[in-house]
């Protein structure tokens, strides 16, 4: 490594240290009670680390080793009164993002800015996660991160014969779509109540999926009745993202076809936003909902749901096939009950082929 490069790795890891040890340093408190490790020892912490790191990789070792005996150290010399070990903790990181910052300085000092944030918001977690967040959310967040993460990366990516055709790892794709869109309304409806964040959850989730939005907020309607206006204003907003997204469709295909759509499309935003308007404006504002820890998602309908979509798309598939050409505008008008995008995709396909 060259010196500059070795300046540069000194001054992130300095850097590093620094941050967070005046993140540790408000909280150190006075007197004969305070905390052992202050900015400055954060900042040496990490120096140390980088330069251990440089002189010889043993070296570095030994040093983690002398770091962690002087948190446990602090760790046993705490007061009462400080629980927990987080300023420990947050000293042997520093060491780590030191040694780190020899070879990767960018990565450790962006590590620091998380890290020093986190710290920061320390308060404002605990009382999301005492009061705010409740026991059933929490469990679903847990389900839907397995669903995600756990689950839907081991499914196989292709087709299966035994589901007559259907991909089981996008079967699986659309029931966690469905899932995410329905715990998106929940919090946009805690956030910013029913008649914005329904509306507002709604528009953003017709640039993933019109039609599993418009699912999620009948679903969020059979839930809570009292919600219809709302939610059917977030259903129509949801076409709106679809017209913008068959604009984009259309000129990354098509684009000499945009001309002869563009009338379709313009009429078809402007009534839509419109007739969304109008409903805004006559739906009066509901009271919002009592917090509960009750059911962010359906599972059972998420499921259900990707079940029909997919057997729409296997229809589609056995049309084609079997048919010919004729299929065309049958496959078209079924894929379009299912994404308006791919069925504008491929019949623009097919005019780029003419």
């Amino acid at each position: 490594m060259s010196l500059s490069a070795h300046v540069i790795g000194l001054a992130a890891a300095l850097g590093s240290g620094t941050l967070i040890g005046i993140e540790r340093e408000r909280r150190k408190g006075g007197g004969s009670g305070h905390a052992l490790a202050g900015v400055h020892s954060f900042a040496l912490v990490a120096l140390s680390g980088a330069l251990a790191q440089l002189i010889d990789f043993r070296l570095s070792l030994m040093a983690a080793l002398l770091v962690a005996s002087f948190c446990v150290i602090s760790y046993y010399r705490a007061s009462a009164d400080e629980a927990g070990m987080v300023t420990e903790l947050a000293l042997f990181l520093s060491f780590l993002l030191g040694v780190n910052a020899v070879d990767y300085p960018a990565l450790s000092a962006g590590l620091a800015v998380l890290v020093a944030t986190m710290l920061n918001l320390r308060a404002p977690l605990h009382h999301f996660i005492r009061v705010t967040l409740k026991r059933g959310e929490l469990r679903d967040g847990l389900i839907l991160a397995g669903a995600a993460l756990v689950i839907w990366p081991l499914l196989p990516d292709a087709a299966n014969g035994w589901l007559l055709g259907v991909n089981p790892r996008r079967l699986w794709g659309l029931a966690v779509l469905l899932m995410t869109l329905q715990a998106g309304a929940h919090i946009a409806l805690r956030l910013a109540g029913p008649r914005m964040g329904l509306a507002l959850m709604g528009l953003a989730s017709g640039f993933v999926s019109s039609v599993a939005a418009t699912a999620a907020m009948g679903q969020r309607y059979r839930r809570e009745p009292a919600l219809l206006g709302a939610c059917a204003v977030g259903a129509l907003l949801s076409n709106v993202a679809t017209y913008l997204l068959l604009v984009v469709v259309t000129l990354t295909i098509a684009p000499g076809q945009l001309l002869q759509l563009a009338p379709t499309l313009s009429c078809a935003l402007l009534a839509t936003v419109l007739v969304s308007a109008a409903l805004m404006r006559t739906v009066a504002k509901p009271a919002a909902p009592a917090v509960r820890g009750g059911r962010v998602f359906s599972i059972r309908q998420a499921l259900l749901f990707a079940v029909i979509l997919s057997g729409a798309t296997a229809l589609m598939a056995y049309a084609n096939a079997y048919l010919g050409t004729a299929a065309a505008t049958l496959g078209a008008l079924l894929v379009g009950l299912v994404d308006v995008h791919a069925a504008t995709s491929s019949i623009l396909s097919l005019l780029a082929y003419l």
